[in-house]
Parts: C-alpha cells; sequence; structure tokens
C-alpha cells in the first residue's frame, strides 16, 4: 500500500474537529499523555508548534514564556482568547528564535505534515537549551486513525516506532517516555464515544498494536555517541601506526 503524502490542514477545519464531541474526546486523552510528560512547567518557557493551542491552556499561565508557531500552510488564529496573543505564522524548519532560547517544545499536528521531518527536528534541537525536552505527538502508522481523513492524525506522514526513533537518533534526541493513545475507533457514534474510557483501558492494559497517536517525551542530546566498534577501529588503526611505521629506512 503506497505511502500516504502530507496534506494541508486549515486551521478551521482544526478548530471544529476540536469542537465537535469527537474532538473533545482526543483531546482529553492526548492532552493527559502530554501533560503527564511535561510535568511543573513554573519558570520554563514553552513552545507550542504546529496546532498545538488547544493544549497550551494549563501551561499558558503557569510558565514562564509561552510562544505557539504555526505553519503557514495551517494559518493562524489568535491565542489566547484574552490578553496578549501568543501565536505566529513561521516556517518551522527556520524558527525566529535564537539558539537555545526554549525549555519545552510541544508538536502536535506538526511532524506529519513537513516535507522534510529531519529539518524540522534539527531545527527543534537548534532553539532548546541543553537538556530541554521535546514532547511529539505522532499518527501511529498502524493504526486506524492515520487510516480515516475525518480527523486531523489522518492526514500526512504516520510513522512506525522504528521509523521515530531512527528519526529521534539522527537529530540528537533521545527517548526517555513513550505512551499511545486513542485506542478507540475515530468514529462520531455516541455509544463509541461513550465507551472512550473502556477502550482506552483495555489498549493500554494489553499493550495493543493500533492506538492513533504516539506520544514521546525526547531529551536533547548534547554529543553524538560514538559506536564502540568504531572507537575499537580507532584504537586498533593507531596501535599500527606505532607498530609499523611508515617510511622505515630500508
Amino acid at each position: 500500500m503506497p505511502e500516504p503524502v502530507p496534506m494541508r490542514l486549515d486551521v478551521n477545519d482544526l478548530r471544529t474537529f476540536y469542537a465537535s464531541p469527537l474532538g473533545l474526546v482526543t483531546h482529553r486523552f492526548v492532552a493527559r499523555a502530554i501533560e503527564g510528560f511535561l510535568g511543573s512547567v513554573s519558570g520554563l518557557r514553552i513552545l507550542g508548534l504546529g496546532y498545538v493551542t488547544p493544549y497550551l491552556g494549563p501551561v499558558h499561565v503557569i510558565a514562564e514564556r509561552t510562544l505557539a508557531f504555526m505553519p503557514a500552510t495551517h494559518g493562524v488564529v489568535n491565542w489566547p482568547a484574552t490578553g496578549r496573543s501568543v501565536t505566529a505564522l513561521a516556517d518551522p524548519t527556520m524558527l525566529p528564535l535564537p539558539e537555545a532560547a526554549v525549555d519545552r517544545v510541544v508538536l502536535v499536528h506538526a511532524l506529519e505534515g513537513v516535507e522534510s521531518p529531519s529539518e524540522l527536528l534539527a531545527e527543534v534541537w537548534r532553539v532548546l537549551t541543553p537538556g530541554g525536552r521535546m514532547i511529539l505527538v505522532v499518527p501511529n502508522r498502524t493504526g486506524v486513525w492515520a487510516r480515516r481523513d475525518a480527523t486531523p492524525f489522518g492526514h500526512g506522514q504516520p510513522y512506525s516506532r522504528s521509523q521515530l526513533s531512527r528519526l529521534m537518533r539522527d537529530t540528537l534526541f533521545s527517548p526517555e517516555g513513550w505512551t499511545e493513545t486513542l485506542y478507540m475507533p475515530p468514529v462520531r457514534s455516541r455509544l463509541m464515544l461513550q465507551s472512550a474510557s473502556t477502550w482506552e483501558w483495555l489498549g493500554t492494559s494489553l499493550s495493543l498494536p493500533f492506538a492513533g497517536v504516539h506520544v514521546i517525551d525526547a531529551t536533547k542530546q548534547l554529543y553524538r555517541p560514538v559506536a564502540v566498534q568504531q572507537v575499537r577501529r580507532v584504537k586498533a588503526r593507531m596501535r599500527s601506526s606505532i607498530l609499523v611505521p611508515a617510511g622505515q629506512p630500508g
């Protein structure tokens, strides 16, 4: 089966989804996973990338500073409803921030919609402080949600666990926590929505493979790890150069 191609999501479609009964249930489970990884944000600088404003409400009132950057393909809305807006349009691969500017980055409806995910995560790495953390929400390739475009998680490129592991390794992120959520089918049936908590409990308890999204807590690495085999090869070359020096007189 061919891979899904990135599709553009309009900010109005996203707002409509999160205001719907299915969107409210979605928000409840995804927000619980995000908040579990974020922990206390008092005194921290938080950046949201993608369409993150539904998940930043509790963060905004506690954090030292909150920013929400939305890609031009989505459009932008003012948020919060009262006070100074913290949202702006920005290219997610060229963020208008200096290096080490934020302590946490939360990505929702972001990674799956870009052409170069490695460039996006490299830019997240750049703006994070040393030891800063990224909370990443991404559609699960094996889940039902990625196959139905009736929700935002059915748009763009979904990922398997192994694909995300390789991507984070290549961009110098170390996963510290990993969970899945949205085990219920993405349908608007009232009965299904009422049983959402049961689906979630069963999926989590049995570690079922068809959750709708991955939620990952990853830490910025400061140095790329060197493979043991590579170190051994370097040491072997050093010993050879000592034992058999070049240019020995005959």
